[in-house]
């Protein structure tokens, strides 16, 4: 181990050498070591880049289920169950009237038999449903469907009241808030909103553990270099320092590597995952506050990583000696 030079000074009043402080940039080749040649980086990179995509995949759950429940918010479905087409039929154009006139709906649509016989026709095949009085014995009656919008805040409350408002008019009318279909996803996706964050807590803990066994293991090695420094008059902070800012320089290169790959895997999994043209996935991409955000995860890492290499070496130079 090269020991660093400048080490004593001689006393000008008893002409007696004695201990001198350590000055940072000789006191540095305390822990020589070339950068990124060792695995620490390596490992930071690691942990930055499963943090970062840990990170989006949270943010993307959030953004996903905040905007399936703004789109659903007020919405309301009403479905005709009459087995006889004429009968449905009248029901429908009635209760959507009604709805129209009702105070506090914004918005009413009769959905098209056409539209909903292609949304069934992959689980029911081409032809299943009856979409009106010349449907063969072999066809399944399909509910007519209406949707509506209502202003402000759907409560229990106004669903009840718009049931009883089209029991007169509609007798096969069934009432269902568009959110509580969904209630199961959204419960699911808040799931795995607090598992990413989780994970994100474990590679936060397994990050501050390899720097501590690398603080550790770095102690040990220069063991004798540290005692023979203590004895020259070097502190403990100084010390610490030189750990410190080695440990820091490794996590911010191995921060840029892992940034730069979960970057490059975040882009490509939205992409594939936009090929899907699914309405909840397209409300899950990231924004700028979002990925400035994700950014951060490595100076987090790097401040971690450098608070745990000062505490640990601090902690161990107090027992040293």
């Amino acid at each position: 181990m090269k020991m660093p030079a400048m080490l004593s000074r001689r006393d000008d009043a008893t002409g007696v050498d004695g201990p001198a402080p350590l000055r940072s940039e000789r006191a540095a080749e305390l822990v020589p070591q070339a950068r990124l040649s060792g695995p620490m980086p390596w490992v930071i990179a690691i942990m930055v880049a499963l943090t970062a995509i840990a990170a989006a995949g949270a943010l993307s759950l959030r953004n996903a289920g905040s905007a399936a429940q703004a789109e659903l918010s007020g919405g309301v479905t009403v479905q005709i169950v009459e087995a006889d087409p004429a009968a449905r039929a009248r029901q429908a154009e009635a209760a959507a009237a009604t709805l129209a006139s009702t105070s506090g709906v914004v918005a009413v649509r009769l959905v098209p038999q056409s539209e909903i016989d292609a949304l069934i026709e992959p689980w029911l095949g081409e032809g299943t449903a009856a979409a009106g009085a010349g449907a063969g014995d072999d066809s399944i009656p399909v509910p007519a469907l209406i949707e509506a919008r209502l202003a402000g805040k759907l409560t229990p409350a106004r669903i009840a009241d718009l049931r009883q408002r089209l029991a007169g008019v509609a007798p096969a009318a069934r009432v269902d808030a568009q959110a509580g279909w969904l209630r199961p996803v959204f419960a699911a996706i808040g799931s795995l909103e607090l598992l990413a964050l989780a994970l994100i807590a474990l590679l936060g803990f397994a990050t501050a553990a390899a720097v501590l066994l690398a603080a550790r293991t770095a102690l040990g090695t220069n063991r004798d270099t540290i005692e023979i420094v203590h004895l020259l008059g070097g502190t403990d902070a100084q010390i610490a320092r030189i750990f410190q800012r080695s440990i820091t320089f490794d996590a911010a290169g191995g921060g840029a590597v892992g940034l730069a790959l979960a970057t490059l895997t975040i882009v490509v999994l939205g992409r594939r995952f936009a090929g899907l043209g699914s309405g909840l996935v397209d409300g899950g991409s990231l924004d700028w506050l979002d990925w400035a955000g994700i950014a951060l995860v490595p100076l987090a890492v790097i401040a971690l990583a450098a608070l745990t290499a000062r505490l640990t070496v601090l902690r161990a130079l107090r027992t040293m000696l």
